[in-house]
């Protein structure tokens, strides 16, 4: 159901925030697909029958004096902060969490941004501690999870990148180790196994071969 907002701004006050569960901001978007007032696109799209466009947005409405008026970080009338972050391209309203506008990726990122790169094969923000040590695939992102099967580039849940270089949610990655650790795309291990193999070697190694198989061989 749209919001009022007035009736935005008293439910996030009495939860001790304003706007959604998505996001904290002092104003609703006007979705101009249907008109209607939301707290954010998640919002809209959860109650309606079609998704909002989120770079179509031209208008909000204050939730303090219910002016409507052209997005903008501040309003015009009453001077309430919409919210601490604002992007002019994705209309997109928050506290600050050091979020940054990535032209390549097309939406915003939670940054800091000297803390993120993007791979342009991958065609995603990847934490800078992967530049150059990780396996890429064209176009990674604009896959779908394998594991809930809902998107990854525009999802607010942070992606996970496997050694094979296929992307889950991080939610869904944790949860997956709880009843195997291969990728569902493409089965190689999900984690780093070297170690592991290593330790296996040397408790072989420190075997001693039982005396009466030492000369044995297998004839293939």
């Amino acid at each position: 159901m749209a919001a009022s907002a007035r009736e935005d701004g008293a439910r996030g006050q009495a939860q001790g925030r304003r706007g959604c569960e998505h996001y904290d901001r002092g104003c609703l978007l006007k979705a101009p697909c249907c008109d209607k007032l939301y707290s954010c696109r998640l919002c809209h799209d959860s109650n309606e029958d079609h998704l909002l466009d989120r770079f179509k947005v031209k208008e909000v409405q204050c939730i303090n004096c219910e002016k409507i008026q052209r997005a903008q970080q501040t309003c015009e009338e009453c001077s309430t902060l919409f919210g601490e972050y604002y992007c002019s391209m994705c209309h997109l309203f928050d506290k600050d969490k050091k979020q940054y506008h990535c032209e390549n990726c097309g939406i915003c990122r939670i940054g800091p941004k000297e803390d993120f790169f993007h791979c342009l094969k991958c065609n995603l923000c990847l934490t800078i501690n992967l530049q150059g040590k990780h396996k890429c695939i064209e176009n990674v992102s604009r896959q779908n999870c394998p594991i809930c099967l809902e998107d990854i580039h525009t999802s607010r849940i942070v992606a996970h990148v496997l050694p094979c270089g296929h992307l889950l949610h991080r939610t869904c990655y944790e949860e997956m180790l709880k009843e195997g650790y291969r990728c569902p795309l493409c089965m190689h291990s999900a984690l780093d196994m070297t170690r592991y193999w290593r330790q296996l070697d040397d408790e072989v190694a420190q075997t001693p071969m039982p005396s009466e198989y030492q000369n044995m061989t297998v004839d293939s």
